[in-house]
């Protein structure tokens, strides 16, 4: 049996192989060019590539892909061989430093938000050295950036590799105002944890509303869900655990870090964790940690379901993104240290995430917006949609103690006493964790937890490194050329404060009191993706992410046209996939049912039998079938309407005001109707099927 530490990175072109097969003046120029950002020689390319295609070769690998991250949030690849003619008829293997470097995929057939018109199909993509190649399922994955014939970023990587960028520089520079002349890098982290589903495939596939839309759209809840919390962390089922297993190893052989698997807390629901790397890593991998969940769990005999609400009535799927800044010297600088309240550097980066969260608590909404999340942002089980941050007593003691000039006196630090002789006393964290705080420091991390579970990490990323990157940009400036620093870094911290204290909120999230706060403190609601998206292009946006280089203007607008383009075609394929199981499934089964019941009776009363429950079953199920069949009528009518709207921002409203109203109201009386009609007569498995099947 293979040791995992052999395992690990097995089939990753990465550090320790390179550092083996090429050679040191090219492995040394590859290592400048991936930890400083320099430009790479083709004469080193070369070498790569060459060393590159011999180690995938020895593994079986007949093909090469660039692998990129197109807007439509999943992952893209074309594969070619590495065959090439010789005069003789017959062929070599080659692979050149000019393949590795540039591809050419059509560019014209991925979202681009009217940056490319169909005629206009050429694309480049570009190696992204920073991020290892791989082999999957026998191919050399490339990982690369995407971007037209005119330059423009038509992908995820682009922007998020410009924001690391930003946020390197402007760190940078407060670093050396702190005396720090040793780091010359500082890389934003993340550790995504990843919620998702496991159902029998057997089961999903009888369903359509999974197969075209990835979640259910009729179903009545089952007498138990999630009620009794005896799924969270319990005992793993052996299939699940197999698929689990053959999970981990698949991730470790691709360098994927992942650590931690367990029972979330809805039935059929799981998680896993990974150690945190560097945000542009963490979201190639994160992408490869979704891709084959999907692919095991097929071969598991199960369907593996990331949306972010698959099941109504029992917690849906998140992903909480644990955020942090480090410098390549190895120093966290979001880390408190034993006294925070000393910690000026700290206290200074701290200050500048709450203005930044404060400030562009619109880019955050968005960067998390779609039509999945819409169904889980704001239940108890996801933060709501208004953002604030969570710092816990002690560094909230610390700011308002320098807020208002007061002496701190440390009350948190403690030792925990489990009052049994046996167990052993520990020390006490000095934060709490507040599950239903949107963006919550964690000890030394900002966990952002308004993710959904099918979302890139990107877009929230790019937006987390480029608002802090501006406000470290604002913070950089003012203390410059100051004449005493210490004293203009209290001043500075002070001002931040006290106008910024409005986004910190400790308290629960989930009641109706702190949405009635938050009005008050000025803080946006905004509950819809159709809501939040117009606040990507606001004028204030636009000049931050043009100012830092992050998207042009063009850029910017293409991506909007792609969010807003993307949730109403969303919407439109759950309602036209809700439309036709409510005519061609439902409906028959009502009618079927009912006729038996109908003529159930006339026999009872034929034989001079009580026929009364027959016909009460029956009339109630005549009554709701036909609210039913005009609540498709005002569903069928709503999508005639939508598609008149000629602006794609109102169309987007109005999907979400009139057409997933009317879907709603479908939805009621079918699941009505489910809890009565016979279930040898009911189209598809229930929830209590796909929920405890496994």
């Amino acid at each position: 049996m293979t040791k995992t530490t052999e395992l690990f990175g097995s089939m990753v072109f990465g550090d320790t192989v390179m550092k083996q097969r090429l050679p040191k003046e090219t492995y040394r120029a590859l290592k400048k060019t991936i930890e400083d950002g320099k430009d790479l020689d083709i004469g080193v390319a070369n070498v790569v590539a060459n060393a590159m295609k011999d180690w995938a070769v020895e593994h079986g690998v007949t093909h090469f892909t660039h692998w990129f991250q197109p807007m439509t949030g999943t992952t893209a690849e074309k594969h070619d061989s590495f065959i090439s003619p010789t005069p003789d008829g017959q062929v070599i293997m080659e692979f050149s430093g000019k393949e590795l470097i540039k591809g050419e995929p059509d560019a014209s057939s991925f979202p681009s938000g009217g940056l490319r018109a169909t005629f206009e199909a050429r694309g480049y993509t570009a190696w992204d050295p920073t991020s290892y190649a791989f082999i999957k399922d026998g191919i050399l994955c490339i990982p690369t950036a995407f971007c037209s014939y005119g330059g423009e970023a038509l992908d995820k990587k682009t922007p998020l590799l410009r924001s690391m960028e930003t946020l390197s520089g402007q760190a940078l520079r407060i670093l050396r105002l702190f005396g720090n002349t040793q780091a010359t890098r500082v890389l934003s982290t993340v550790g995504p944890e990843q919620e998702y589903f496991l159902i029998d495939r057997k089961l999903y596939e009888q369903r359509k509303d999974l197969k075209y839309c990835n979640r259910t759209l009729f179903g009545a809840r089952p007498p138990k869900g999630q009620q009794l919390d005896d799924h969270y962390f319990g005992a793993i089922r052996p299939r699940v655990s197999a698929f689990m297993k053959e999970l981990d190893e698949e991730l470790w052989k691709l360098g994927v870090l992942a650590k931690t698997k367990h029972n979330e807390v809805a039935p059929a629901q799981h998680e896993l964790a990974p150690i945190f790397t560097t945000t542009n890593i963490a979201t190639d991998h994160n992408q490869i940690t979704m891709e084959l969940m999907r692919r095991i769990a097929y071969k598991h005999g199960l369907a593996c379901l990331l949306h972010e609400k698959p099941f109504a009535g029992v917690n849906g799927s998140g992903k909480h993104n644990n955020w942090s800044i480090s410098t390549n010297t190895g120093e966290n600088l979001l880390e408190p240290t034993s006294d925070p309240h000393g910690n000026l550097q700290f206290l200074l980066f701290l200050c500048a995430v709450i203005k930044a969260v404060d400030e562009y608590q619109d880019l955050l909404r968005v960067s998390v917006a779609s039509a999945g999340n819409d169904h889980r942002l704001g239940a108890n089980e996801a933060p709501p949609a208004i953002i604030s941050m969570f710092l816990g007593d002690e560094l909230t003691d610390v700011l308002t103690c320098i807020e208002t000039d007061s002496d701190y006196i440390d009350r948190v630090k403690c030792d925990m006493e489990m009052g049994v002789h046996v167990l052993p006393n520990f020390k006490k964290d000095t934060t709490d964790r507040n599950r239903t705080s949107p963006f919550a420091f964690t000890g030394n991390k900002f966990e952002f937890r308004m993710l959904g579970s099918a979302l890139s990490i990107a877009g929230p990323n790019i937006v987390l490194n480029t608002i802090v990157a501006e406000e470290l940009r604002q913070f950089a400036d003012a203390l410059e050329n100051g004449a005493d620093f210490e004293k203009d870094v209290l001043a500075l911290i002070k001002k931040t404060l006290k106008e910024h204290k409005r986004i910190i909120f400790n308290g629960n999230n989930y009641s109706g009191e702190w949405v009635t706060e938050a009005e008050k403190r000025g803080l946006l609601n905004l509950k819809s993706t159709a809501d939040c998206l117009p606040y990507f292009i606001h004028p204030k946006n636009v000049e931050l992410f043009t100012s830092h280089h992050i998207f042009t203007e063009r850029e910017m607008h293409s991506r909007y046209e792609i969010l807003l383009d993307s949730y109403c075609k969303t919407i439109n394929i759950e309602a036209v996939t809700m439309l036709q199981m409510a005519k061609k499934s439902i409906m028959p089964a009502v009618i079927g049912y009912t006729r038996e019941l109908t003529e159930t009776a006339l026999a009872k009363e034929q034989l001079g039998v009580n026929a009364d429950t027959e016909k009460r079953l029956s009339s109630e199920l005549s009554s709701l079938l036909s609210c039913f069949i005009s609540a498709i009528d005002r569903l069928d009518q709503a999508m005639i309407n939508v598609k008149d709207t000629g602006d794609i921002a109102q169309q987007a409203g109005d999907y979400r005001e009139y057409v997933f109203a009317a879907m709603q109201e479908v939805r009621g009386v079918s699941d009505r109707m489910e809890t009565i009609v016979s279930k040898k007569y009911w189209p598809w498995p229930t929830y209590g099927d796909l929920l405890f099947s496994v």
